[in-house]
Protein backbone atom coordinates (compact mmCIF):
# COMPACT_ATOMS: atom_id res chain seq x y z
CA UNK A 1 0.00 0.00 0.00
CA UNK A 2 1.47 3.25 -1.05
CA UNK A 3 1.85 6.52 1.34
CA UNK A 4 -1.93 8.43 -0.11
CA UNK A 5 -3.48 4.97 0.32
CA UNK A 6 -2.11 4.51 3.99
CA UNK A 7 -3.27 8.46 4.71
CA UNK A 8 -6.46 7.67 3.06
CA UNK A 9 -7.35 4.81 5.78
CA UNK A 10 -6.19 6.92 8.87
CA UNK A 11 -8.06 9.89 7.21
CA UNK A 12 -11.51 7.42 7.12
CA UNK A 13 -11.05 6.34 10.07
CA UNK A 14 -11.19 9.82 12.27
CA UNK A 15 -14.44 10.67 13.85
CA UNK A 16 -16.04 13.92 13.87
CA UNK A 17 -17.66 14.00 17.01
CA UNK A 18 -19.53 17.03 16.54
CA UNK A 19 -21.16 15.20 13.43
CA UNK A 20 -21.72 12.11 14.90
CA UNK A 21 -23.92 13.28 17.33
CA UNK A 22 -25.43 16.63 15.15
CA UNK A 23 -24.27 19.30 17.38
CA UNK A 24 -23.00 22.71 16.34
CA UNK A 25 -19.16 23.08 17.65
CA UNK A 26 -20.41 25.58 20.46
CA UNK A 27 -23.01 23.56 21.90
CA UNK A 28 -23.60 23.75 25.39
CA UNK A 29 -23.02 20.30 28.18
CA UNK A 30 -26.93 20.31 28.17
CA UNK A 31 -27.24 20.47 24.37
CA UNK A 32 -24.79 17.74 23.90
CA UNK A 33 -26.50 15.42 26.56
CA UNK A 34 -30.38 15.83 25.41
CA UNK A 35 -28.30 14.94 21.48
CA UNK A 36 -27.05 11.63 22.94
CA UNK A 37 -30.42 10.85 24.56
CA UNK A 38 -32.22 11.19 21.76
CA UNK A 39 -29.47 9.36 19.36
CA UNK A 40 -29.11 6.70 21.71
CA UNK A 41 -32.70 5.56 21.69
CA UNK A 42 -32.44 5.69 17.92
CA UNK A 43 -29.12 3.90 17.06
CA UNK A 44 -29.35 1.16 19.99
CA UNK A 45 -28.42 -2.27 17.92
CA UNK A 46 -31.46 -3.88 19.53
CA UNK A 47 -33.50 -1.63 17.55
CA UNK A 48 -31.40 -1.75 14.58
CA UNK A 49 -30.44 -5.82 14.22
CA UNK A 50 -30.88 -5.78 10.37
CA UNK A 51 -28.23 -2.89 10.31
CA UNK A 52 -24.75 -4.58 10.28
CA UNK A 53 -22.59 -1.70 11.27
CA UNK A 54 -25.23 -0.82 14.07
CA UNK A 55 -22.97 -1.81 16.60
CA UNK A 56 -20.23 0.66 15.51
CA UNK A 57 -22.58 3.12 14.80
CA UNK A 58 -23.71 2.84 18.78
CA UNK A 59 -19.94 2.47 19.71
CA UNK A 60 -19.29 5.99 17.97
CA UNK A 61 -22.03 7.22 19.58
CA UNK A 62 -20.57 6.36 23.04
CA UNK A 63 -16.90 7.43 22.14
CA UNK A 64 -18.63 11.21 20.76
CA UNK A 65 -20.71 11.43 24.07
CA UNK A 66 -17.66 10.12 26.24
CA UNK A 67 -15.59 13.21 24.80
CA UNK A 68 -17.58 15.88 24.11
CA UNK A 69 -19.48 15.88 27.64
CA UNK A 70 -16.20 15.97 29.42
CA UNK A 71 -15.04 19.73 29.66
CA UNK A 72 -10.95 18.22 29.38
CA UNK A 73 -11.65 15.87 26.95
CA UNK A 74 -13.11 18.26 25.01
CA UNK A 75 -10.78 20.58 24.93
CA UNK A 76 -8.33 18.21 24.07
CA UNK A 77 -9.85 17.34 21.08
CA UNK A 78 -10.96 20.20 19.72
CA UNK A 79 -7.38 21.33 20.00
CA UNK A 80 -5.56 17.97 18.01
CA UNK A 81 -8.49 15.37 17.71
CA UNK A 82 -9.32 11.77 18.82
CA UNK A 83 -5.67 10.88 18.75
CA UNK A 84 -4.12 12.87 20.87
CA UNK A 85 -6.97 11.40 22.99
CA UNK A 86 -5.83 8.24 22.66
CA UNK A 87 -1.90 9.32 22.75
CA UNK A 88 -2.83 10.10 26.68
CA UNK A 89 -4.61 8.02 27.55
CA UNK A 90 -8.28 10.00 27.76
CA UNK A 91 -10.74 7.55 25.71
CA UNK A 92 -12.00 4.80 28.22
CA UNK A 93 -14.23 3.59 25.22
CA UNK A 94 -16.96 2.58 27.66
CA UNK A 95 -21.00 2.66 27.25
CA UNK A 96 -22.35 4.90 29.23
CA UNK A 97 -26.14 5.04 28.04
CA UNK A 98 -27.19 2.16 30.65
CA UNK A 99 -25.30 4.46 33.98
CA UNK A 100 -26.27 7.92 32.08
CA UNK A 101 -29.50 7.63 31.94
CA UNK A 102 -30.91 4.40 32.55
CA UNK A 103 -33.10 1.49 30.77
CA UNK A 104 -35.78 3.39 29.40
CA UNK A 105 -37.55 -0.09 28.45
CA UNK A 106 -37.59 -0.03 24.62
CA UNK A 107 -34.54 -2.37 24.20
CA UNK A 108 -35.70 -6.05 23.01
CA UNK A 109 -33.86 -9.03 21.26
CA UNK A 110 -31.49 -11.12 22.70
CA UNK A 111 -31.38 -14.73 23.86
CA UNK A 112 -33.68 -16.02 26.80
CA UNK A 113 -31.54 -17.92 29.46
CA UNK A 114 -33.03 -21.11 30.06
CA UNK A 115 -32.13 -20.77 33.58
CA UNK A 116 -33.15 -17.89 34.98
CA UNK A 117 -30.37 -16.02 36.73
CA UNK A 118 -31.27 -14.98 40.57
CA UNK A 119 -31.72 -11.01 40.76
CA UNK A 120 -31.50 -8.80 43.80
CA UNK A 121 -34.00 -6.50 45.02
CA UNK A 122 -35.53 -3.22 42.80
CA UNK A 123 -35.36 -0.63 44.23
CA UNK A 124 -38.01 2.38 44.07
CA UNK A 125 -37.46 5.65 44.78
CA UNK A 126 -39.38 9.24 44.60
CA UNK A 127 -37.63 12.09 42.61
CA UNK A 128 -39.25 14.98 43.77
CA UNK A 129 -39.11 18.12 40.80
CA UNK A 130 -39.88 21.10 40.64
CA UNK A 131 -42.89 22.45 38.03
CA UNK A 132 -40.20 24.32 36.88
CA UNK A 133 -38.32 21.37 35.95
CA UNK A 134 -41.14 19.63 34.31
CA UNK A 135 -42.11 22.86 32.06
CA UNK A 136 -38.38 23.65 30.24
CA UNK A 137 -36.72 20.53 31.21
CA UNK A 138 -33.73 19.90 33.20
CA UNK A 139 -30.76 17.20 34.61
CA UNK A 140 -30.39 16.29 37.71
CA UNK A 141 -27.57 14.30 39.74
CA UNK A 142 -28.39 11.77 42.33
CA UNK A 143 -25.80 10.57 44.62
CA UNK A 144 -26.57 6.26 45.25
CA UNK A 145 -24.85 4.80 48.05
CA UNK A 146 -24.55 1.35 46.50
CA UNK A 147 -23.43 -2.08 48.27
CA UNK A 148 -20.80 -3.20 45.51
CA UNK A 149 -19.01 -7.29 45.95
CA UNK A 150 -15.64 -7.06 46.71
CA UNK A 151 -13.10 -10.24 46.84
CA UNK A 152 -12.83 -11.78 49.70
CA UNK A 153 -10.57 -14.23 51.54
CA UNK A 154 -11.67 -17.84 52.03
CA UNK A 155 -14.66 -19.50 50.21
CA UNK A 156 -18.39 -19.83 50.39
CA UNK A 157 -21.28 -22.11 49.51
CA UNK A 158 -22.97 -20.85 46.23
CA UNK A 159 -25.55 -21.86 43.63
CA UNK A 160 -27.72 -23.80 46.40
CA UNK A 161 -30.31 -26.25 44.94
CA UNK A 162 -32.27 -28.65 45.49
CA UNK A 163 -31.32 -32.05 43.63
CA UNK A 164 -32.75 -35.74 43.88
CA UNK A 165 -30.29 -38.11 44.88
CA UNK A 166 -30.76 -41.99 45.40
CA UNK A 167 -29.84 -43.68 48.58
CA UNK A 168 -28.91 -47.14 48.38
CA UNK A 169 -30.26 -49.33 51.61
CA UNK A 170 -29.52 -52.94 51.01
CA UNK A 171 -29.85 -55.37 48.23
CA UNK A 172 -33.37 -54.75 46.09
CA UNK A 173 -33.99 -51.74 48.42
CA UNK A 174 -33.31 -47.78 46.88
CA UNK A 175 -34.44 -44.44 48.60
CA UNK A 176 -35.00 -41.14 46.65
CA UNK A 177 -34.81 -37.93 48.32
CA UNK A 178 -34.33 -34.13 48.26
CA UNK A 179 -30.66 -33.23 48.68
CA UNK A 180 -29.81 -29.34 49.01
CA UNK A 181 -26.28 -29.19 46.96
CA UNK A 182 -24.02 -26.16 46.99
CA UNK A 183 -20.87 -24.95 44.75
CA UNK A 184 -17.78 -23.64 46.09
CA UNK A 185 -17.17 -19.87 45.18
CA UNK A 186 -15.15 -17.38 46.36
CA UNK A 187 -15.85 -15.40 49.28
CA UNK A 188 -16.84 -11.82 48.91
CA UNK A 189 -18.02 -9.10 51.07
CA UNK A 190 -20.51 -6.08 50.44
CA UNK A 191 -19.12 -2.66 50.35
CA UNK A 192 -20.45 0.34 50.26
CA UNK A 193 -19.53 2.95 47.37
CA UNK A 194 -20.59 6.26 46.70
CA UNK A 195 -22.14 6.58 42.79
CA UNK A 196 -23.24 9.99 41.52
CA UNK A 197 -26.11 9.32 38.71
CA UNK A 198 -27.90 11.73 36.01
CA UNK A 199 -31.45 11.75 34.94
CA UNK A 200 -33.00 13.92 32.65
CA UNK A 201 -36.33 15.67 33.59
CA UNK A 202 -37.92 16.11 30.17
CA UNK A 203 -40.53 18.74 29.30
CA UNK A 204 -44.27 17.19 30.07
CA UNK A 205 -43.53 14.42 32.26
CA UNK A 206 -46.15 13.64 34.50
CA UNK A 207 -46.07 12.32 38.20
CA UNK A 208 -45.73 8.75 38.54
CA UNK A 209 -43.83 8.21 35.66
CA UNK A 210 -40.59 6.17 35.86
CA UNK A 211 -37.63 5.61 35.16
CA UNK A 212 -35.15 2.63 35.26
CA UNK A 213 -31.46 2.37 36.09
CA UNK A 214 -30.13 -1.10 35.28
CA UNK A 215 -28.04 -3.48 37.78
CA UNK A 216 -28.21 -0.17 40.25
CA UNK A 217 -30.33 -1.87 42.96
CA UNK A 218 -29.68 -4.53 45.88
CA UNK A 219 -26.71 -6.61 44.90
CA UNK A 220 -27.30 -10.60 44.82
CA UNK A 221 -24.62 -12.38 46.09
CA UNK A 222 -25.37 -15.59 43.54
CA UNK A 223 -26.78 -13.08 40.58
CA UNK A 224 -27.32 -9.99 39.04
CA UNK A 225 -28.28 -6.68 41.38
CA UNK A 226 -31.67 -5.13 40.44
CA UNK A 227 -32.80 -2.35 39.47
CA UNK A 228 -32.89 1.23 41.00
CA UNK A 229 -36.51 2.93 39.48
CA UNK A 230 -36.96 6.40 40.03
CA UNK A 231 -40.32 7.76 40.17
CA UNK A 232 -41.55 11.17 39.38
CA UNK A 233 -43.43 13.23 41.84
CA UNK A 234 -44.19 16.85 41.50
CA UNK A 235 -43.54 19.55 44.53
CA UNK A 236 -46.55 21.99 45.38
CA UNK A 237 -45.52 25.26 43.58
CA UNK A 238 -46.99 28.90 45.18
CA UNK A 239 -48.66 30.41 41.52
CA UNK A 240 -49.50 27.21 39.34
CA UNK A 241 -51.45 23.69 40.21
CA UNK A 242 -50.76 21.16 36.91
CA UNK A 243 -53.63 19.12 35.66
CA UNK A 244 -52.72 16.67 32.78
CA UNK A 245 -50.97 19.57 30.38
CA UNK A 246 -53.29 22.79 31.37
CA UNK A 247 -51.80 25.09 34.06
CA UNK A 248 -54.40 26.99 36.65
CA UNK A 249 -53.92 29.91 38.56
CA UNK A 250 -55.65 32.90 40.85
CA UNK A 251 -55.54 36.59 40.17
CA UNK A 252 -57.17 38.85 42.90
CA UNK A 253 -57.68 41.92 41.54
CA UNK A 254 -58.88 45.67 43.38
CA UNK A 255 -62.59 46.29 42.73
CA UNK A 256 -61.09 49.27 41.01
CA UNK A 257 -59.71 47.21 38.21
CA UNK A 258 -62.82 44.57 38.37
CA UNK A 259 -64.63 47.47 37.33
CA UNK A 260 -62.69 49.69 35.13
CA UNK A 261 -60.59 47.58 33.86
CA UNK A 262 -56.76 46.51 33.98
CA UNK A 263 -53.79 45.25 32.03
CA UNK A 264 -50.75 43.70 34.11
CA UNK A 265 -48.31 40.37 33.69
CA UNK A 266 -47.73 36.99 35.09
CA UNK A 267 -44.32 35.57 35.24
CA UNK A 268 -44.24 32.02 33.59
CA UNK A 269 -42.35 29.06 35.00
CA UNK A 270 -39.56 29.38 32.59
CA UNK A 271 -39.68 33.22 33.35
CA UNK A 272 -41.25 34.92 30.37
CA UNK A 273 -43.97 36.95 30.56
CA UNK A 274 -47.81 36.71 29.94
CA UNK A 275 -49.53 39.46 29.31
CA UNK A 276 -52.96 39.53 30.91
CA UNK A 277 -55.80 42.35 29.98
CA UNK A 278 -59.06 43.03 30.52
CA UNK A 279 -61.44 45.57 29.24
CA UNK A 280 -64.83 44.72 30.62
CA UNK A 281 -66.07 44.28 34.05
CA UNK A 282 -64.59 41.26 36.16
CA UNK A 283 -66.43 39.57 38.60
CA UNK A 284 -65.73 37.30 41.18
CA UNK A 285 -65.00 33.50 40.03
CA UNK A 286 -64.42 34.88 36.20
CA UNK A 287 -62.00 33.05 34.22
CA UNK A 288 -59.85 33.12 31.33
CA UNK A 289 -57.78 30.89 28.86
CA UNK A 290 -54.64 31.65 27.22
CA UNK A 291 -54.07 29.32 24.88
CA UNK A 292 -51.15 27.55 24.68
CA UNK A 293 -49.58 28.70 27.93
CA UNK A 294 -49.43 24.78 29.64
CA UNK A 295 -47.34 22.41 30.02
CA UNK A 296 -45.66 20.74 26.90
CA UNK A 297 -47.14 17.41 25.83
CA UNK A 298 -44.61 14.56 26.97
CA UNK A 299 -44.91 13.02 23.06
CA UNK A 300 -45.20 16.24 21.76
CA UNK A 301 -42.79 18.93 23.02
CA UNK A 302 -44.58 21.54 19.88
CA UNK A 303 -47.78 20.77 21.68
CA UNK A 304 -49.08 22.89 24.59
CA UNK A 305 -52.04 22.96 27.18
CA UNK A 306 -53.92 25.76 28.39
CA UNK A 307 -53.60 28.89 31.19
CA UNK A 308 -56.36 28.48 32.80
CA UNK A 309 -56.55 32.49 34.99
CA UNK A 310 -59.28 32.92 38.01
CA UNK A 311 -60.12 35.61 39.20
CA UNK A 312 -61.24 37.55 42.84
CA UNK A 313 -61.94 40.60 43.57
CA UNK A 314 -60.64 42.47 46.86
CA UNK A 315 -63.53 44.68 48.55
CA UNK A 316 -62.70 47.77 49.67
CA UNK A 317 -62.18 47.64 53.75
CA UNK A 318 -63.23 51.41 54.83
CA UNK A 319 -66.72 52.47 54.65
CA UNK A 320 -67.93 54.94 52.06
CA UNK A 321 -69.22 58.47 53.25
CA UNK A 322 -72.65 59.15 52.41
CA UNK A 323 -71.83 61.41 49.81
CA UNK A 324 -70.12 58.25 47.94
CA UNK A 325 -72.67 55.84 48.93
CA UNK A 326 -75.09 58.44 46.62
CA UNK A 327 -72.41 58.85 44.24
CA UNK A 328 -71.70 54.63 43.98
CA UNK A 329 -75.95 54.52 42.91
CA UNK A 330 -76.24 56.30 40.36
CA UNK A 331 -73.16 54.73 38.93
CA UNK A 332 -74.05 51.35 39.37
CA UNK A 333 -77.79 51.38 38.77
CA UNK A 334 -78.71 48.57 40.86
CA UNK A 335 -81.36 48.24 42.69
CA UNK A 336 -81.83 46.56 45.95
CA UNK A 337 -83.48 43.46 45.04
CA UNK A 338 -81.50 40.64 46.50
CA UNK A 339 -82.20 36.65 46.11
CA UNK A 340 -82.10 33.96 48.18
CA UNK A 341 -81.26 30.34 46.79
CA UNK A 342 -79.57 27.61 46.76
CA UNK A 343 -76.01 28.07 45.64
CA UNK A 344 -75.22 24.49 45.34
CA UNK A 345 -77.86 23.80 43.24
CA UNK A 346 -76.48 21.98 39.73
CA UNK A 347 -73.53 20.22 41.41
Amino acid sequence: MGVEGVRFERESKRRDFYSILNVQRNANTNQIKKAYRKLAKELHPDKNQDDPNASQKFQDLGAAYEVLSDEEKRKTYDRCGEECLKKDGMMDSGDPFASFFGDFGFFGGGSTNQHETPKGADLTMDLYVTLEELYSGNFVEITRNKPVMKAAKGTRKCNCRQEMVTRHLGPGRLQMMQQTVCDECPNVKLVNEERTLEIEIEPGMVDGQETKFVAEGEPHLDGDPGDLILRIKTLPHAVFERREDDLYTNITVSLQDALLGFTMEIEHLDGHKVQVTRDKLTWPGARIRKKGEGMANYDNNNLHGNLYITFDIEFPKSDFSEEDKEALKKILKQSSNNKVYNGLRGF
